[in-house]
């Protein structure tokens, strides 16, 4: 019963997120959907009359083959026509899960409440044919409250549809359930990663207090090789038998990610403050893009960052693969006999990390004249995020990692083709205006003018651009709801929305004064050959 209800409801889903994605009507569609099943919860007469059709038809099936003998294969085939009776019995609630499927698409999540919901379904029968009259009472006890309940449930969706129609569904709820997942991420990976790592108790900016109680440091294994580099900067080759002695602070980083680039003034002021007391830092520059394996590329962005510790330019993944790194940007801690003690993936925790380079220091001997913390203020893209209310998550533009594109043409894989601007996109929708070539990393601009449109909430928002194979700067022109960005520019823009891309990086385009709520943003490029790879927020 369980199954056939699943892959039933699972099919009607998949059939209506089709028909959402084909046509914008199937979302007013979902909308009166919605509000028929909200007034069906009020009034169960109403719930009656819609099932009834099926009810016959279920019930006929089983009353077939009740007459029959009992067998495995028949007892299948009763759970199965009674899964068929269920999925239309099951009313407003299921209604409710395929509506809000057909809104969002198919997906393992609404597989899993489909699933939830039928075993559900099949325990409370099971239980009822197996416990008796005793539970049969107690079922008819709870009728009076269930009833309640739907009513109020029915009460809700009918708030939620006047919501949605007006467009207010796209804040609140996203508010309470969309934050910083750092936290998470990062014991879920000391939870699965072979190795044993110590543990840590949250974080945040650095200060200048003294440090708190030590940290639990654990042998993680001896210090990966660090040959295959193929450049250093700021330093000659650095090996792991020059380190022995030293303690060592490795950061895999790569420099259009804004996760690494807020990061950096921390991993900077660390080197600064600790250098003479035995402390190296090794950036290794492990590109995510192509563009970003140019060491000459690479180089200027330590200019650009003002990184004054060694860097290796890791283009061949030799590195990051020796150390099985997965993730920008990854910080591991080495002791002074080469041992991996610590690790810290992603931003944030920088006063525990600290602290940790203060323990190993310590270890090796050292006497440090300050045992306070950093204190870094970083400025323009490198600044904290708002991380409390950044809904927004990175989007890729090239097909092979594309989300959430709402443009009616079907992305054509690398060839050109027309595009035009999504239709009331919701948050975190995008697509492309005019002529566009998109790769599997980015699009190209075939000609001008073209746009790029993204409704986003967060209070910042990046682009990574480069400027095409003719290297011209580019001019564009930024707009936030429709007009000019005024005193919500970004450090790459002005007032007026305008600015031009020259290098291939991340640039910053919005930084948001006031209040944070969702916003259209559009970027209207004035020459041809511009290559947009991603969107990120903060």
């Amino acid at each position: 019963m369980a199954a056939t209800f699943a892959v039933v409801a699972g099919v009607a889903t998949y059939a209506g997120a089709w028909v959402v994605r084909a046509n914008q009507i199937g979302r007013w569609i979902a909308v009166v959907v919605f509000a028929v099943l909200g007034l069906a919860l009020l009034l169960p007469n109403l719930a009656e009359y819609l099932s009834r059709p099926f009810v016959r038809l279920g019930g006929h099936v089983q009353g077939q083959n009740s007459q029959e003998a009992p067998s495995v294969g028949r007892s299948v085939l009763l759970g199965v026509s009674t899964g068929l009776l269920w999925a239309p019995c099951a009313g407003p609630i299921l209604g409710l899960i395929l509506a809000g499927a057909a809104l969002q698409g198919p997906s393992a999540h609404t597989t899993f409440l489909l699933l939830a919901f039928a075993a559900g379904a099949a325990t409370s029968l099971a239980l009822a044919l197996f416990a008796g009259n005793k539970v049969f009472a107690a079922m008819k006890r709870s009728l009076g409250a269930e009833e309640w309940i739907r009513r109020g449930l029915g009460a809700a969706v009918l708030v939620g549809v006047v919501a949605i129609s007006f467009g207010w569904d796209t804040g609140v709820l996203r508010r309470l359930s969309l934050s910083s997942t750092s936290g998470i991420e990062q014991k879920l990976v000391d939870r699965f990663h072979p190795v044993a790592y110590a543990k840590m108790d949250g974080g945040g900016a650095g200060n200048v207090e003294a440090a708190g109680p030590a940290i639990e440091l654990k042998r993680e294994g001896p210090m990966p090789s660090l040959d295959g580099a193929v450049k250093w900067l700021n330093s000659a080759p650095l090996s792991t038998k020059q380190l022995k002695g030293k303690v060592v602070v490795i950061d895999f980083w790569t420099y259009s990610c804004i996760n690494c680039l807020r990061a950096i003034p921390y991993v900077e002021a660390w080197w600064e403050k600790y250098k003479d007391d035995g402390l190296v830092v090794i950036g290794v520059h492990t590109p995510e893009f192509a563009f970003e394996k140019d060491a000459a590329n690479v180089q200027k962005s330590l200019g650009d960052l003002k990184i004054t510790y060694p860097v290796a330019v890791d283009s061949n993944y030799a590195i990051w693969n020796a150390f099985h790194n997965q993730y920008w940007p990854a910080h591991y801690f080495i002791d002074a006999e080469g041992q991996i003690r610590y690790h810290h993936f992603g931003e944030g925790q920088y006063d525990e990390s600290e602290q940790v380079i203060q323990q190993l220091l310590k270890e090796k001997g050292a006497s440090l004249k300050n045992a306070g913390l950093v204190q870094v203020n970083g400025t323009g893209a490198q600044a904290a995020p708002d991380s409390h209310d950044v809904a927004s998550p990175e989007t890729y533009i090239g097909y092979e990692r594309a989300q959430h594109y709402a443009s009616p043409e079907a992305i054509k894989q690398d060839k050109a083709q027309n595009y035009s601007a999504p239709v009331r996109p919701t948050v975190n929708q995008w697509g492309l205006v005019g002529s566009w070539n998109v790769s599997g990393e980015h699009a190209t601009l075939n000609a001008a003018p073209g746009k790029v449109i993204f409704r986003f909430h967060a209070r910042d928002l990046h682009l990574v651009l480069g400027p095409g194979k003719n290297g011209k700067p580019i001019r564009f022109r930024v707009k936030i709801d429709g007009t000019a960005p005024g005193a919500d520019h970004g450090v790459d823009t002005d007032e007026s929305g305008a600015g031009e891309v020259k290098d291939y990086r991340l640039y910053q385009l919005i930084r948001q004064k006031g209040a944070v709520e969702d916003r259209t943003f559009e970027i209207e490029f004035l020459d041809p050959g511009v290559q947009a790879f991603a969107f990120t927020f903060g």
